[in-house]
């Protein structure tokens, strides 16, 4: 109890909120100063530690693997998710291996990886996308809570300085024009309960890096 007390007084509350590379690079970084209770108690007092890390997550992906599940599962899309499990994880071994593993052939295989056909296939079980997400970060030991942005299944539109409007993430990354708004389709959806606490109760709040339209 009393180490338990200690972890409670010291550090900081995070939310990281991105997607593609960038959030899971930065949560590799910042899951060195996450504590546990063992680090509450011997580490140095003044140190500069984490008592509670969340990251939120896009789920507006819909290229490469994630696309394919996406199109094919009607499911959120798992690739960014599944990177940050992994940077999150505590098993840097085989675990994390597995779940980064890209199959390079088979017929219906080739391109996706193991993690993201792990949480299909938990998302079909339990029927929840982010329970999906938050076993599968208790299996990997994860330093932290990964929160999808929402768990409505969106698209992203941007609306070019041309006139010209075009849907999805992969298609906007690839355009030569300028971006002059951006939308989601559909418009009306709204953030998990989760994600609104960790961010009401947050010390510090880090946005990107990543693209600044499609990643954040």
């Amino acid at each position: 109890m009393a180490a338990q007390q200690t972890l409670q007084a010291r550090g900081l509350r995070v939310v990281a909120i991105g997607g593609g590379t960038g959030l899971s690079t930065l949560l590799k970084g910042l899951k060195r100063y996450v504590l546990s209770v063992p680090d509450a108690v011997c580490g140095p007092p003044d140190s500069p530690v984490i008592r509670d890390l969340s990251a939120v997550v896009t789920v507006s992906d819909d290229g490469g693997s994630s696309g394919r599940l996406r199109k094919e599962l009607n499911m959120l899309p798992p690739g960014d998710i599944r990177n940050c499990i992994v940077a999150l994880s505590e098993d840097e071994a085989l675990l994390s291996k597995l779940f980064r593993h890209r199959f390079e052939k088979g017929s219906g295989l080739e391109g996706h990886s193991f993690g993201n056909l792990f949480l299909a296939a938990l998302t079909s079980i339990t029927s929840d996308f982010s329970e999906a997400v938050r076993l599968s970060s208790e299996i990997l030991l994860t330093r932290g809570h990964i929160f999808p942005a929402t768990t409505s299944n969106i698209e992203l539109e941007a609306l070019m300085e041309d006139g010209t409007r075009v849907r999805g993430e992969t298609r906007i990354t690839a355009s030569k024009g300028r971006i002059k708004e951006l939308f989601l389709v559909p418009p009306s959806v709204g953030p998990m309960p989760q994600t609104l606490e960790a961010i009401a109760s947050a010390d510090l709040i880090t946005i990107g890096p990543g693209s600044l339209f499609t990643s954040l």
